[in-house]
């Protein structure tokens, strides 16, 4: 098998298996969101324990550690992805998953802003208009839930802001996913401290089932992300871009037709506009890597005559 094609199948993997999260995270009732997110921090970073111990990388840890400004960074992305995580494990627990799928097809729009505002860049025509769409649809959505839809928002902005910060830092994903989970880890055990001094831990109280599901929510996290790293070394970024939105669209689906969640003509009308910002938004990006690779082929045809 080619690596290209390799490529495309890790990362059709990882978006399908986070497209199918909110039937996972639905399994895990009773338990609140607050004692899912502490399990999927803790059982990640056991697994990534497990997993730097079997590829033996724990010198590149340490050497990772007596880097302050880059401990300080990763610590960052922490907060934004575990922002991302509790938000989106909130959603799904209130039944808002029609809402959480918004999320992940607005974060296109969220990242050409990011990138406005934070790294200077200048914007195509074509992607001022998908911006505008974006902008015109939250509006609309805003007017259809009678408040803006801030679940949607927040993991739009937390998952971007997230992928900023891991793009400066430029750590391989396993080094970076560790250290991410052992930052988050001591706050994720004292909240499941808390919460069986309240009586409200379901971790071993309500079957072997729920406890094993519970348990495996770490790994659960881990193999998409690794997944997708995979995905990333080897496919263009472009073929990576079409493959986002797989998830959201498996979670709309879930959303809809397996949990029954409403989907009224003003909202269905707002997601049509994000779906439009999108493709335009694809169209630019497809036409201008195209656009790019004949100007880098024209020299060495030339050069051949």
């Amino acid at each position: 098998m080619s690596q290209l094609r390799l490529g495309y199948l890790y990362g059709f993997g990882a978006y399908a298996l986070w497209g199918f999260f909110p039937a996972y995270f639905k399994l895990l009732k009773p338990a609140g969101p607050v004692e899912v997110l502490a399990h999927r921090i803790a059982w990640s970073a056991l697994f990534m324990v497990l997993l730097l111990t079997v590829v033996r990388r724990w010198r590149q840890i340490a050497e990772l550690l007596r880097k302050p400004a880059t401990v300080g960074g990763i610590t960052l992305a922490a907060i934004f992805i575990g922002v991302n995580w509790g938000t989106y494990i909130y959603g799904v627990n209130v039944d808002r998953v029609v809402e959480t799928s918004l999320g992940y097809f607005i974060n296109p729009l969220v990242v050409i802003v990011l990138g406005v505002v934070v790294l200077g860049e200048r914007l195509r025509a074509a992607q001022w208009v998908a911006v505008g769409v974006g902008t015109v649809a939250v509006l609309v959505l805003t007017v259809d839930y009678g408040h803006p839809p801030w679940i949607a928002l927040i993991l739009a902005c937390s998952f971007a802001l997230y992928g900023l910060t891991k793009k400066r830092l430029a750590l391989p994903p396993a080094d970076g996913l560790f250290v991410e989970s052992a930052v988050l880890t001591l706050p994720a055990l004292a909240a499941m401290g808390w919460l069986a001094s309240s009586g409200d831990l379901t971790f071993g109280q309500v079957s072997t089932g729920h406890t094993l599901l519970l348990a495996a929510a770490g790994v659960i996290t881990a193999i998409p992300l690794l997944m997708f790293a995979g995905a990333a070394n080897r496919i263009p970024f472009t073929g990576l871009g079409m493959l986002q939105y797989v998830a959201p669209t498996l979670q709309l689906a879930l959303g809809v037709f397996a949990f029954h969640e409403p989907m009224p003509p003003a909202r269905l009308f707002g997601f049509g506009l994000v779906w439009l910002a999108l493709a335009v938004f694809t169209w630019d990006g497809l036409r201008n890597a195209r656009r790019t690779r004949l100007s880098a082929a024209a020299p060495l045809a030339a050069s051949r005559a």
